[in-house]
């Protein structure tokens, strides 16, 4: 379907790329190829991505739907930490991509959850990502819940709506901290320099609420220990709370510092506990993982722990 879209005196000067990817909330690589690929008119003329948009230019764009990704059963190792008919609790290792994408077409959770459960998960997050209520992301290991049927699906998607699904995290990060425990309260939507990222914004931005408690510091107070719970759960918010606070998690690539990778393949962060109530039984249930391995290396390393 084609959008058309006039430019705005708040939008006019920039190049054509960029005002398209704001625009159209793409990344700026994937503006470019709509526009190389001739899917972008200015003003009824082809356009080219160095043109610039200036107030009252009309723009038409059109972004072509992606092409669905079949999951497919794969027998893959995963760590189940309860399962019974409605769902289960999966602690997912370090590396591993929860569902497929490009790039990532095979190889993830949802693969092993597919063979696992013998295709038997909830439909209503499509065929790519069955049975997926929330996420973590790939270099996160920890717990998450996986929905079998769709009436588990909804009732654990309305306790994550209204926080009363409990999450808490353990991290490595930067610096120390000048309070034992606190709260960061900020909203988190769509970088404007880098669509790819997710930052601190009140644009187009979601509340974003995480608390935090110091377990340990380093002696020289260049690292700290950290237990994090998510009132809400937006795209990376850990991440961002953390880099926005100077504080980044270590090893983080996209928010931290090549200084503070530590060794680490991704970001030092884990989930370790989770609590809801079960959507069928009624029950209150509560898990918690063990320390993964990086993590229990870092902080052995570090000399702290918690």
């Amino acid at each position: 379907m084609k959008e058309t879209t006039t430019v705005t005196s708040d939008r006019s000067g920039k190049r054509l790329d960029v005002w398209l990817a704001e625009a159209a909330e793409i990344s700026r690589s994937r503006a470019q190829q709509l526009i190389e690929g001739g899917e972008v008119l200015k003003n009824g003329k082809v356009a080219k991505k160095r043109d610039t948009v200036f107030q009252g230019d009309e723009v038409i764009y059109e972004i072509p739907e992606p092409e669905e990704i079949e999951a497919i059963p794969q027998d893959l190792p995963i760590t189940i930490v309860y399962e019974d008919d409605h769902l289960l609790v999966v602690d997912k290792p370090q590396g591993m991509v929860v569902h497929p994408a490009p790039g990532n077409p095979d190889g993830t959770l949802v693969n092993a959850l597919l063979y696992h459960c013998k295709g038997r998960l909830s439909s209503i997050n499509g065929m790519v990502r069955p049975g997926i209520v929330h996420r973590i992301d790939k270099d996160t290991s920890g717990l998450l819940i996986v929905a079998k049927t769709d009436e588990a699906h909804r009732g654990l998607a309305e306790q994550i709506a209204v926080h009363s699904f409990v999450r808490r995290y353990e991290a490595v990060c930067v610096g120390s901290f000048r309070e034992e425990a606190g709260t960061v309260n900020a909203p988190i939507g769509r970088s404007k320099t880098d669509r790819k990222k997710m930052a601190v914004t009140q644009e187009n931005s979601k509340p974003a609420v995480t608390h935090y408690r110091v377990l340990g510091e380093t002696k020289n107070k260049m690292y700290s220990h950290l237990e994090l719970t998510l009132e809400t759960g937006r795209t990376h918010q850990i991440r961002v709370h953390m880099a926005y606070m100077g504080h980044p998690v270590a090893g983080d690539p996209v928010y931290g510092t090549e200084k503070h990778r530590l060794g680490l393949s991704g970001q030092c962060l884990f989930a370790k506990f989770i609590q809801f109530t079960h959507p069928v039984t009624g029950a209150v249930l509560a898990f918690e993982a063990d320390r993964p391995q990086f993590l229990r290396e870092t902080l052995q390393k570090l000399g702290i722990g918690g």
